[in-house]
C-alpha cells in the first residue's frame, strides 16, 4: 500500500466517524467549539493566553521510514511553556526539543535549536472565534549540526497563524512561515531558508473531545553531496483525537494522538504524535 492509498484510507475514516457522531445538543449551554481551542497538534493556532494563564505542552513524535533506503526511526519530544505578557494581546513563550535517531548502523541523540517567541494578538473575535497572531522567534543554535541537530547559528523565525470558528461545530487554522539561518552549518556553511505552511478542520461533537485532520508542509534547505541548496518538499497528513479534562480550580488537562502520514518521499512514512497540555491559573484578576 502506497502513501497516497493510505491517506485515502485515512480521510475517508475520518468523514465517517464525523459523519456518524451524533451533533452536539443545543439544549446545553456553550459551544462545542469553546471546550478546547488552542490545543492544535501540527498546526499553529492563533489564540494567545488570556492574561494570567500559563499553559504546559508536552509532545512526542515519531517518525519512521521504512519504504526506500535504509530503515530510519526518528522520536522528537517537545516541550513549550506560553505565558501572557501582562495581557492577552502579547504573549512569550520557549520551545525546547529533543531527538532520538535509529539509522540502523548508528544511533544518536541530542539537543536541537531552541526557540524564543514573541505573538502578538493582532486580531481577536470572541463571537465567531476569528484570530490572527503574528509570531517572530529568536532561533537559538543548542544544536548540534555535525551531529544532525540544530544549523549551529542564530536565526530569525516568523509564522502567521489564523483561527476561525465555522459554525458551533467546526474550527479552521491556516499557517504560513518562513527561517532564515544566516550561517547555517555544518560546513560549508550558507544562507538557508526553510519555508512551511499548514491547515487544518476540526469538528467538535463535544466539548471535550475534538476530531482533527491536519496538513503540514515544510521545504527545508540544505546542502547536497555536490555542495548545491536544495529545497525538498516534506508534506505530513495527520488525523487525530483530543480529549480534555477539565479540573477544579479552571485547570485543564487536555490528551490527544495523532497519525502523521507521510505524502511526499523527503518525509517519513507515517509516524505516530503523542500530545499532552496543562493550564492553570499562576494570578487571578
Amino acid at each position: 500500500m502506497n502513501r497516497t492509498d493510505r491517506i485515502l484510507i485515512i480521510a475517508t475514516a475520518f468523514a465517517s466517524i464525523a459523519t456518524e457522531l451524533p451533533a452536539a445538543d443545543a439544549a446545553k449551554p456553550g459551544r462545542p467549539v469553546d471546550g478546547i481551542m488552542d490545543n492544535s497538534f501540527l498546526v499553529e493556532e492563533a489564540y494567545n493566553q488570556p492574561e494570567g494563564v500559563v499553559q504546559h505542552i508536552f509532545n512526542a513524535q515519531l517518525g519512521r521510514d521504512l519504504l526506500g533506503g535504509p530503515d530510519v526511526s526518528a522520536w522528537t519530544f517537545t516541550f513549550t511553556q506560553e505565558w501572557p505578557l501582562v495581557s492577552q494581546r502579547h504573549q512569550l513563550s520557549f520551545t525546547m526539543p529533543f531527538s532520538f535517531v535509529d539509522t540502523g548502523a548508528l544511533r544518536t541523540s541530542g539537543l536541537n535549536d531552541t526557540l524564543l517567541n514573541y505573538r502578538l494578538q493582532a486580531y481577536y473575535n470572541e463571537e465567531s472565534l476569528t484570530a490572527f497572531a503574528p509570531r517572530v522567534s529568536l532561533v537559538l543554535p543548542s544544536g548540534n549540526a555535525n551531529r544532525g541537530f540544530g544549523s549551529d547559528t542564530l536565526g530569525l523565525q516568523a509564522n502567521l497563524p489564523f483561527s476561525t470558528a465555522l459554525s458551533d461545530e467546526w474550527f479552521a487554522h491556516a499557517n504560513a512561515g518562513m527561517t532564515w539561518l544566516p550561517n547555517a552549518g555544518p560546513a560549508p556553511r550558507r544562507v538557508l531558508q526553510n519555508y512551511s505552511a499548514a491547515a487544518s478542520l476540526i469538528y467538535c461533537p463535544r466539548e471535550d473531545f475534538h476530531l482533527l485532520i491536519e496538513g503540514a508542509a515544510n521545504w527545508n534547505e540544505g546542502v547536497n553531496a555536490a555542495g548545491r541548496v536544495t529545497r525538498p518538499l516534506s508534506l505530513l497528513v495527520s488525523p487525530g483525537v483530543r480529549k480534555a479534562f477539565n479540573l477544579a480550580g479552571d485547570r485543564q488537562l487536555v490528551l490527544g494522538i495523532a497519525a502523521p502520514i507521510g505524502a511526499t518521499r523527503t518525509a517519513p512514512d507515517y509516524g505516530v504524535f503523542l500530545y499532552l497540555s496543562f493550564e492553570h491559573f499562576f494570578k487571578r484578576k
